[in-house]
Protein backbone atom coordinates (compact mmCIF):
# COMPACT_ATOMS: atom_id res chain seq x y z
CA UNK A 1 0.00 0.00 0.00
CA UNK A 2 1.16 3.35 -1.11
CA UNK A 3 -0.05 7.05 0.21
CA UNK A 4 -2.08 8.17 -3.05
CA UNK A 5 -0.19 11.70 -3.91
CA UNK A 6 3.48 9.70 -3.36
CA UNK A 7 2.09 7.23 -6.32
CA UNK A 8 1.11 10.46 -8.47
CA UNK A 9 3.97 11.58 -7.63
CA UNK A 10 5.76 8.32 -8.68
CA UNK A 11 4.36 8.21 -11.82
CA UNK A 12 5.23 11.55 -12.86
CA UNK A 13 1.58 13.52 -12.28
CA UNK A 14 3.09 16.08 -10.72
CA UNK A 15 5.21 16.93 -7.92
CA UNK A 16 3.59 15.66 -4.18
CA UNK A 17 2.68 18.69 -3.67
CA UNK A 18 0.71 19.12 -6.58
CA UNK A 19 -0.39 16.14 -6.31
CA UNK A 20 -1.72 16.93 -3.15
CA UNK A 21 -3.94 19.69 -4.97
CA UNK A 22 -5.00 17.31 -7.73
CA UNK A 23 -6.77 15.09 -5.17
CA UNK A 24 -8.54 18.09 -3.23
CA UNK A 25 -9.91 19.45 -6.07
CA UNK A 26 -11.77 16.01 -6.95
CA UNK A 27 -9.92 15.02 -10.30
CA UNK A 28 -8.26 11.79 -9.09
CA UNK A 29 -10.30 8.81 -8.68
CA UNK A 30 -9.74 5.19 -7.38
CA UNK A 31 -11.85 1.90 -9.10
CA UNK A 32 -14.00 4.97 -10.20
CA UNK A 33 -14.64 6.52 -6.80
CA UNK A 34 -13.82 9.98 -6.58
CA UNK A 35 -11.13 10.47 -3.79
CA UNK A 36 -10.22 13.69 -1.38
CA UNK A 37 -9.11 12.73 1.57
CA UNK A 38 -5.35 13.06 1.65
CA UNK A 39 -3.59 10.45 3.50
CA UNK A 40 -5.81 7.99 1.38
CA UNK A 41 -3.84 4.98 0.22
CA UNK A 42 -4.05 2.45 -2.65
CA UNK A 43 -2.95 -0.55 -4.04
CA UNK A 44 -2.04 -0.22 -7.59
CA UNK A 45 -0.90 -4.03 -8.16
CA UNK A 46 -4.96 -3.94 -7.89
CA UNK A 47 -6.30 -1.13 -7.90
CA UNK A 48 -7.14 1.49 -10.52
CA UNK A 49 -6.42 5.18 -10.70
CA UNK A 50 -6.97 7.84 -12.65
CA UNK A 51 -6.54 11.94 -13.06
CA UNK A 52 -8.64 13.93 -15.09
CA UNK A 53 -9.94 10.89 -16.70
CA UNK A 54 -6.66 9.58 -17.77
CA UNK A 55 -5.22 5.94 -15.93
CA UNK A 56 -2.49 6.89 -14.09
CA UNK A 57 0.53 4.02 -14.02
CA UNK A 58 4.20 4.19 -13.00
CA UNK A 59 6.67 4.99 -15.41
CA UNK A 60 10.21 5.06 -16.50
CA UNK A 61 12.38 7.23 -14.28
CA UNK A 62 13.67 10.01 -16.19
CA UNK A 63 16.55 12.46 -14.82
CA UNK A 64 18.62 14.44 -16.82
CA UNK A 65 20.81 17.07 -15.75
CA UNK A 66 21.29 20.04 -17.86
CA UNK A 67 23.81 23.47 -17.94
CA UNK A 68 21.10 26.24 -18.15
CA UNK A 69 22.19 29.38 -20.39
CA UNK A 70 20.95 32.76 -19.19
CA UNK A 71 17.67 33.80 -20.86
CA UNK A 72 16.11 30.58 -20.22
CA UNK A 73 13.21 29.90 -17.57
CA UNK A 74 12.44 27.23 -15.45
CA UNK A 75 8.33 26.29 -16.58
CA UNK A 76 7.37 24.05 -19.04
CA UNK A 77 5.46 27.10 -20.79
CA UNK A 78 5.87 30.96 -21.04
CA UNK A 79 2.71 33.38 -21.59
CA UNK A 80 5.23 35.58 -23.06
CA UNK A 81 6.92 32.95 -25.59
CA UNK A 82 10.69 33.11 -23.95
CA UNK A 83 12.55 29.77 -24.27
CA UNK A 84 12.23 27.27 -21.69
CA UNK A 85 14.12 24.30 -20.41
CA UNK A 86 11.72 21.85 -22.07
CA UNK A 87 12.19 23.28 -25.17
CA UNK A 88 16.06 22.26 -24.63
CA UNK A 89 15.13 19.06 -24.18
CA UNK A 90 14.12 16.15 -26.24
CA UNK A 91 10.39 15.81 -26.93
CA UNK A 92 8.75 13.42 -23.99
CA UNK A 93 5.87 11.61 -23.62
CA UNK A 94 6.32 12.09 -19.69
CA UNK A 95 5.76 15.26 -17.64
CA UNK A 96 8.85 16.29 -16.52
CA UNK A 97 10.00 19.40 -14.43
CA UNK A 98 12.73 21.00 -12.15
CA UNK A 99 14.00 20.01 -8.91
CA UNK A 100 13.81 23.62 -7.52
CA UNK A 101 14.45 26.61 -10.27
CA UNK A 102 17.22 29.04 -10.89
CA UNK A 103 15.93 32.34 -12.18
CA UNK A 104 16.15 33.65 -16.49
CA UNK A 105 19.36 35.42 -15.60
CA UNK A 106 21.48 32.40 -13.54
CA UNK A 107 22.82 29.82 -15.10
CA UNK A 108 24.28 26.32 -14.45
CA UNK A 109 23.35 22.83 -13.24
CA UNK A 110 19.39 22.16 -13.08
CA UNK A 111 18.30 18.52 -12.61
CA UNK A 112 15.12 17.58 -14.38
CA UNK A 113 13.01 14.54 -14.00
CA UNK A 114 9.38 12.81 -14.13
CA UNK A 115 10.78 11.60 -10.58
CA UNK A 116 8.08 13.71 -8.41
CA UNK A 117 8.76 11.49 -4.94
CA UNK A 118 12.85 11.87 -4.89
CA UNK A 119 12.33 15.34 -6.15
CA UNK A 120 10.31 16.10 -3.48
CA UNK A 121 12.47 14.69 -1.38
CA UNK A 122 15.74 16.85 -2.39
CA UNK A 123 13.95 20.02 -2.23
CA UNK A 124 12.79 19.69 1.26
CA UNK A 125 14.73 21.90 3.89
CA UNK A 126 15.03 19.11 6.03
CA UNK A 127 17.33 17.10 4.80
CA UNK A 128 19.81 19.64 4.30
CA UNK A 129 21.04 19.44 0.13
CA UNK A 130 23.45 21.51 -0.03
CA UNK A 131 24.29 23.73 -3.27
CA UNK A 132 27.39 25.38 -4.64
CA UNK A 133 27.43 28.80 -6.55
CA UNK A 134 30.02 30.50 -8.08
CA UNK A 135 29.52 34.03 -8.35
CA UNK A 136 30.93 37.01 -9.92
CA UNK A 137 31.01 40.67 -8.32
CA UNK A 138 32.30 44.32 -9.60
CA UNK A 139 33.89 45.25 -6.17
CA UNK A 140 35.78 42.07 -3.16
CA UNK A 141 34.07 41.53 -0.43
CA UNK A 142 35.05 42.67 2.96
CA UNK A 143 36.01 40.35 5.93
CA UNK A 144 32.98 41.72 7.81
CA UNK A 145 30.81 41.41 5.25
CA UNK A 146 31.37 37.47 5.09
CA UNK A 147 31.24 36.97 8.75
CA UNK A 148 27.76 38.87 7.98
CA UNK A 149 27.11 36.54 5.17
CA UNK A 150 27.91 33.28 7.74
CA UNK A 151 25.74 34.64 10.30
CA UNK A 152 22.91 36.08 8.20
CA UNK A 153 21.48 38.88 6.51
CA UNK A 154 18.24 40.55 7.33
CA UNK A 155 16.03 41.21 3.93
CA UNK A 156 13.04 41.94 3.89
CA UNK A 157 11.82 40.10 6.28
CA UNK A 158 13.92 36.75 6.06
CA UNK A 159 17.39 35.72 7.37
CA UNK A 160 19.46 34.90 4.49
CA UNK A 161 22.94 32.69 5.01
CA UNK A 162 25.31 30.92 3.33
CA UNK A 163 27.56 28.43 4.86
CA UNK A 164 30.77 29.05 3.29
CA UNK A 165 32.39 31.62 1.19
CA UNK A 166 35.51 30.90 -0.60
CA UNK A 167 37.49 33.24 -3.04
CA UNK A 168 37.98 32.06 -6.68
CA UNK A 169 42.00 33.32 -6.34
CA UNK A 170 41.07 37.22 -6.04
CA UNK A 171 40.39 39.14 -8.91
CA UNK A 172 39.25 36.32 -11.36
CA UNK A 173 38.38 35.88 -15.08
CA UNK A 174 34.81 34.60 -15.50
CA UNK A 175 34.49 32.07 -18.25
CA UNK A 176 32.37 32.95 -21.51
CA UNK A 177 30.13 29.63 -22.78
CA UNK A 178 28.57 29.92 -26.63
CA UNK A 179 25.42 31.89 -24.95
CA UNK A 180 26.92 34.08 -22.60
CA UNK A 181 30.06 35.62 -24.65
CA UNK A 182 27.89 37.90 -26.66
CA UNK A 183 27.25 39.74 -23.33
CA UNK A 184 28.62 43.43 -23.03
CA UNK A 185 30.14 43.00 -19.26
CA UNK A 186 33.42 43.60 -18.09
CA UNK A 187 35.57 40.38 -18.32
CA UNK A 188 37.21 40.84 -14.95
CA UNK A 189 35.51 40.47 -11.58
CA UNK A 190 36.00 39.48 -8.18
CA UNK A 191 35.10 35.84 -8.37
CA UNK A 192 33.67 33.14 -5.09
CA UNK A 193 32.11 29.95 -4.20
CA UNK A 194 29.26 30.07 -2.47
CA UNK A 195 27.33 27.07 -0.66
CA UNK A 196 23.97 27.15 0.29
CA UNK A 197 21.94 24.46 2.57
CA UNK A 198 18.75 26.16 2.29
CA UNK A 199 18.00 28.43 -1.22
CA UNK A 200 15.53 31.20 -0.67
CA UNK A 201 13.68 32.96 -3.89
CA UNK A 202 17.21 35.01 -5.53
CA UNK A 203 18.82 34.14 -2.20
CA UNK A 204 22.18 35.32 -3.75
CA UNK A 205 21.13 37.67 -5.72
CA UNK A 206 18.99 39.49 -2.60
CA UNK A 207 22.19 39.15 -0.29
CA UNK A 208 24.29 41.01 -2.64
CA UNK A 209 21.72 43.82 -3.14
CA UNK A 210 22.06 44.06 0.77
CA UNK A 211 25.78 44.65 1.04
CA UNK A 212 25.05 47.16 -2.46
CA UNK A 213 27.40 44.58 -4.48
CA UNK A 214 26.14 44.46 -8.24
CA UNK A 215 26.28 40.53 -9.72
CA UNK A 216 27.92 40.17 -12.69
CA UNK A 217 27.22 36.21 -13.83
CA UNK A 218 25.54 33.57 -10.99
CA UNK A 219 26.51 29.99 -11.95
CA UNK A 220 25.33 27.14 -9.85
CA UNK A 221 27.83 23.96 -9.88
CA UNK A 222 26.59 21.65 -7.86
CA UNK A 223 23.70 20.05 -6.32
CA UNK A 224 23.93 17.36 -3.42
CA UNK A 225 26.55 15.44 -4.70
CA UNK A 226 26.17 15.76 -8.02
CA UNK A 227 28.75 18.48 -10.24
CA UNK A 228 28.28 20.34 -13.38
CA UNK A 229 32.16 19.65 -14.53
CA UNK A 230 32.81 19.37 -18.15
CA UNK A 231 29.05 19.96 -19.12
CA UNK A 232 28.75 22.89 -21.99
CA UNK A 233 26.25 26.06 -21.74
CA UNK A 234 23.11 24.60 -23.26
CA UNK A 235 24.24 20.90 -23.09
CA UNK A 236 22.46 18.27 -21.09
CA UNK A 237 22.98 14.31 -20.11
CA UNK A 238 21.32 11.71 -18.74
CA UNK A 239 21.97 10.98 -15.14
CA UNK A 240 23.78 7.36 -14.74
CA UNK A 241 22.09 4.91 -12.63
CA UNK A 242 25.13 4.91 -9.93
CA UNK A 243 24.07 8.71 -9.89
CA UNK A 244 20.47 8.87 -8.93
CA UNK A 245 21.31 6.05 -6.35
CA UNK A 246 23.58 8.89 -4.76
CA UNK A 247 20.81 11.44 -4.56
CA UNK A 248 18.77 8.46 -3.16
CA UNK A 249 21.21 7.99 -0.31
CA UNK A 250 21.56 11.99 -0.09
CA UNK A 251 17.93 12.09 1.20
CA UNK A 252 18.31 8.66 3.23
CA UNK A 253 16.00 6.83 1.03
Amino acid sequence: MIRLQKYLAECGVASRRASEKLITDGVVTVDGIVVTELGTKVDPAVQKVTCDGQPVKREQKVWIMLNKPTGVICTSDDPQGRETILDMLPASSTRLYTVGRLDVMSEGLLLVTNDGDLAHRLMHPRHHIEKKYQVWIERELTPDEIDRMLKGLNCRGEKLKVLSVTSLQGRARSPSGPRTARRAVPTERFGYTLTLGEGRNRHIRRMMEVLDRKVIRLLRVSVGPLRLEKLRTGEHRNLEPWEVEKLHKAVGH
